[in-house]
């Protein structure tokens, strides 16, 4: 089953080329539940034969997660306070709440933009709280761009040297998901002791 997936996202990809991995890597970046490995991976495949250029590949890949990002982003932004605040108090979310987040985010919404987009399941969903605390669209569009390509590249490369091989993608996929978010917890424990080190700094 795995196996026709592969062949038929091979064959699509192959069929539209680089607008089709944009198009799946911006419904990856949006609500749509469209996990990335399973463009980005034959996408590294087509590279190794030579159908498809590498660096193009990432690019374009890269290009529309971002797209997909500004998507959310700008929902949230425009529509997600008002709806949140609306219906969000059959949830027990309160205008506080949404406050504080807004704050955190206006704070460290940087480290939070970049390691989310290594998340599982986050990456999707972070450029909602960035959106709806306004966070500068530069600085979002650069980390959400850093976080997604370091992704996206892993999946590329995997797709290169791997090739079709389910067994040895699945193993590999695992040990680079197990990877990201150990990085993304070293990162996030380095962020907050140089953030208290600052802390200190500016006290004295």
């Amino acid at each position: 089953m795995i196996h026709e997936v592969a062949n038929t996202i091979v064959s699509y990809i192959g069929d539209m080329g680089y607008i089709g991995i944009f198009l799946l890597m911006f419904l990856e970046s949006t609500f749509f539940p469209f996990p990335s490995e399973i463009v980005m991976i034959p996408a590294g495949y087509l590279a190794y034969k030579g159908e498809m250029s590498f660096i193009m590949i990432i690019f374009v890949g890269i290009l529309g997660s971002v797209t997909g990002a500004l998507l959310n982003y700008y929902l949230a932004q425009s529509l997600g306070r008002k709806l949140i605040l609306q219906y969000g108090k059959y949830a027990f979310i309160k205008e506080e709440t949404l406050d504080k987040l807004e704050l955190f985010f206006t704070k460290h919404g940087e480290i939070s933009t970049f390691t989310g987009r290594l998340i599982p399941g986050i990456r999707q969903l972070i450029s909602l709280p960035a959106g709806l605390a306004r966070m500068h669209i530069a600085k979002f569009s650069f980390f959400t761009a850093l976080g997604a390509g370091i992704w996206v590249v892993v999946l590329v490369a995997l797709g290169y040297l791997v090739g079709s091989n389910e067994a040895l993608i699945s193993q590999y996929l695992k040990s680079a998901t197990l990877i990201a978010l150990v990085c993304v917890g070293l990162i996030t424990v380095f962020y907050v002791i140089r953030h208290k080190k600052r802390k200190e700094i500016l006290k004295d």
